[in-house]
């Protein structure tokens, strides 16, 4: 099954208009017209709503930016099963650390998607929009630029008015961590501090400002990442703020945080929303129901939606095994919900009387919403396995757990309030910043920082595991680096908080372990930091640099 972005844009707002104006069909980011800025002083507000829709086409569907991070990680992989799953072996080239330049089709539909968002949020700042107008532009401008840095190690960069019969600059190092500083900067200045969490907001930035300084020294060198004291003061600093703020809570349920009902979560900072009964598969956002159609089994949801799983996204024991600290070994049966919170396994209201389905982390029998064990495609009994017989190939074709192999991930569930309709067009806002990320960027900053402060971070982290009913930890250190799975970490903390949020190859990096072995990964040499500029856009700018440090191309 291939689930990458079938199309390379989103719906644009203004698409009648920018044809009228002759853009280009085929955005690389060598865009070659532009509106006048008479008529984009007419359009400020679509060119923002523009803007915003690129976010949710690059985020919300597993199959896009969530692949290049999680798939290559150590929480996640796709083994091929049988004819399903192959598409060319990049999934799995993902998870291995040996893509090429031309072997996933995903980065050049990314690297576009991504160069979009850029140049409509640039787009708004050609016009006389109002002080927050142009924030909110400048923050969009920002997350872009931040999210092709870490991916490809440079981007693509106009300002308005620049002459577009002239390639790009772009930008590399640490002048491209300096702009995006000084973008985050600016917005908190001129951001309205009563915009909600759909709009860019003062914490927004100030949490996006965090994962640039947090993530400064890796930027720069990914082979041996350093941390300034300056910048893990300046997380430190920015983070204390938006903890202080009464209005973020924890929620006594982790999984309401991504429920149908999520809009009114305390612990969103910034979120995409959606609306029940509009078609977001084809409308501005995409498809945020791939998030559980993309990892359950094919005849799951029956008989709202029959054999509506694609059978894919999964996760491997080590990783559940994470969620077992201080000593304690998970079981890997439903006696394990009471570890931690945010394992899951456990029933939710309006999902599991519909469909059986269950919170989390699913393994060993799956069963319907009467409590009747299911079946798989070929008959066999729906046990999700830990797929300990997946050989270093990633494929299980010729086994008899072909459908089953893996673990399976339903951390945003699936809207049912409306039977199959809302299934197919769910409620659910995709949170993209939130509370406890800053929480846990803050103690990594504490531990990082010049003198450093364990027990002040430890005591962040207990905070947080009391949150989500699990035990505290007696100890914690960074990492382990020769083992990503030691569970009394804040690597593994940030992996259970934050699993499957389009975050974890970035953590590996900053936290030295992205070379070392993990499930179906042998170590690897350490040319795979980044991911190739397709060979299109460097075609198209000279000013591209083909080869970076940390990348074999």
């Amino acid at each position: 099954m291939q689930v990458y972005m079938r199309s390379k844009f989103s719906l644009f707002v203004l698409a009648a208009v920018l044809v009228a104006a002759g853009s280009c069909t085929k955005l690389h980011e060598n865009l070659t017209s532009t509106l006048s800025t008479a008529d984009a002083d007419k359009f400020s507000n679509l060119f923002l709503q523009s803007a915003y829709n690129d976010i949710g086409v690059v985020y919300e569907d597993p199959s896009n930016v969530g692949q290049l991070e999680e798939l290559s990680g150590d929480e996640a992989f796709i083994p091929i099963r049988g004819t399903d799953w192959f598409d060319g072996g990049y999934h799995v080239s993902l998870h291995l650390h040996n893509w090429t330049r031309t072997n996933v089709p995903l980065l050049e539909t990314e690297f576009i998607a991504l160069n979009k968002m850029n140049y409509d949020a640039t787009a708004v700042l050609g016009t006389n929009g109002t002080a927050d107008q142009l924030a909110q532009a400048r923050f969009i401008r920002a997350l872009s630029l931040y999210q092709l840095l870490d991916l490809f190690g440079q981007y693509p960069f106009r300002q308005p008015g620049d002459n577009l019969l002239l390639p790009s600059k772009v930008y590399s190092g640490d002048s491209a961590v300096q702009f995006i500083i000084t973008e985050l900067t600016n917005s908190i200045a001129n951001l309205n501090p009563n915009n909600g969490v759909t709009l860019a907001n003062q914490d927004a930035a100030r949490a996006l400002l965090m994962k640039v300084y947090l993530n400064r020294g890796a930027f720069n060198n990914r082979a041996n990442p350093t941390f300034a004291d300056a910048d893990m003061q300046q997380v430190i600093t920015l983070g204390n703020q938006i903890l202080a703020n009464p209005k973020y809570k924890y929620e006594a349920n982790y999984f309401d945080i991504f429920g149908p009902k999520n809009s009114a979560t305390t612990e969103s900072i910034f979120s995409l929303p959606n609306q029940l009964g509009e078609n977001t598969g084809s409308g501005f956002y995409p498809a945020i129901q791939n998030r559980w159609y993309a990892t359950l089994n094919y005849n799951q949801y029956t008989p709202l939606n029959p054999q509506a799983g694609w059978n894919g996204f999964a996760t491997m024991g080590e990783f559940y095994n994470t969620f077992g600290v201080n000593g304690v070994v998970p079981t890997q049966t439903s006696a394990d919900a009471s570890l931690d919170g945010r394992i899951g396994g456990t029933a939710y209201s309006g999902v599991t009387e519909k469909s059986g389905l269950k919170t989390g982390i699913l393994i060993n029998q799956q069963y319907n919403e009467n409590g009747v064990a299911e079946k798989d495609k070929i008959g066999n009994l729906l046990n999700f396995t830990n797929a300990e017989e997946v050989p270093a190939s990633i494929d299980v074709s010729l086994l008899p757990s072909i459908e089953t192999s893996g673990y399976r991930i339903l951390k945003y569930m699936p809207d049912l309030s409306n039977d199959a309709t809302s299934y197919q067009v769910p409620g659910n806002y995709f949170i993209l910043l939130r509370y406890a990320d800053v929480l846990l960027m803050v103690a990594e900053a504490k531990m990082r920082q010049a003198a450093a402060d364990n027990g002040g971070a430890l005591t962040l982290v207990n905070q947080l595991r009391v949150a989500r009913n699990a035990t505290p930890l007696t100890s914690m250190a960074l990492v382990n680096p020769t083992n990503v799975y030691d569970p009394n970490t804040l690597l593994a903390e940030r992996g259970r908080e934050l699993y499957w949020e389009n975050m974890r190859r970035t953590d590996l990096i900053r936290f030295g372990v992205w070379n070392i072995a993990w499930r179906l990964k042998p170590a690897d040499a350490g040319n795979y930091y980044i991911f190739p500029i397709p060979q299109d856009d460097l075609n198209n700018n000279p000013n591209l640099i083909p080869n970076l440090q940390g990348s074999s191309y």
